[in-house]
């Protein structure tokens, strides 16, 4: 096999968590002036950091968000998180076959991190190489948070396969010179989401996390994108 290291997303990937963070940040969003459902979080910011996410939308109203902005939102996330997070269907069981090193690179906080992993029965799988946008300069789709993860694990990043949810995820693990498999089985995903991964460079498409094991063999023995390959 021709990877040493595999990256994990986290939300939409780990945990089918998307639904539930749009619609925390859609309601804090909302009571703060910039009106916007669920559905428009998630076209709009699927995969950009908090960071990113809230200057874009302090660009657009022309003033800044409240200091309190951030603490809402985890407020509401993580109080959503208690009664209805779960993880993905299946991914504990690829985890656990995979015998290459794996890490997580989110553009989640530490604490979304880690509670959320928590609560869906992940973390002692994973833990403790598990990495956040916070600890670098540029979040997703900017390359820092993958190149950061490989480091720290000792791996060269075009020996990384990264497992990605989000057209922001995919262009920073492209723009990092790894492999990227797109997941597209999450609850947050449309018809369109899988053309949507292809056209931002994922190698593979997928939607079950029972082929992972498999599709990362695969393309470890291409090591290059699989053009029409897609076992969904």
């Amino acid at each position: 096999m021709s990877f040493d290291l595999v990256i994990f997303d986290c939300d939409g990937v780990l945990v089918d968590s998307e639904v539930i963070s749009c619609r925390a940040h859609a309601d804090t969003l909302t009571r703060h002036g910039f009106p916007i459902t669920p559905d428009g979080v998630l076209k709009r910011f699927l995969g950009v950091s908090d960071r990113e996410a809230r200057r874009i939308v302090e660009s657009e109203i022309g003033r800044a968000l409240p200091d309190t902005f951030e603490a809402e939102v985890k407020h509401a996330t993580l109080s959503f998180y208690a009664d209805d997070l779960n993880a993905i269907a299946h991914v504990g069981d690829a985890i656990a076959a995979l015998a290459l090193p794996k890490c997580v690179a989110s553009s989640g906080t530490p604490e979304k991190i880690h509670h959320g992993l928590t609560c869906a029965g992940l973390y002692d799988q994973l833990a403790p190489h598990i990495f956040s946008a916070t600890q670098v300069q540029r979040g997703k789709p900017a390359p820092d948070l993958f190149l950061f993860a490989a480091n720290q694990m000792g791996a060269n990043p075009g020996r990384c396969v990264v497992i990605e949810d989000s057209v922001a995820g995919v262009t920073g693990g492209r723009a990092a010179g790894m492999t990227v498999l797109g997941f597209c089985g999450g609850s947050h995903c449309t018809e369109e989401h899988e053309d949507m991964l292809r056209k931002a460079g994922a190698a593979i498409t997928f939607a079950d996390m029972r082929q992972l094991p498999d599709l990362i063999g695969r393309a470890g023995q291409k090591h290059r994108p699989i053009a029409g390959f897609s076992p969904v």
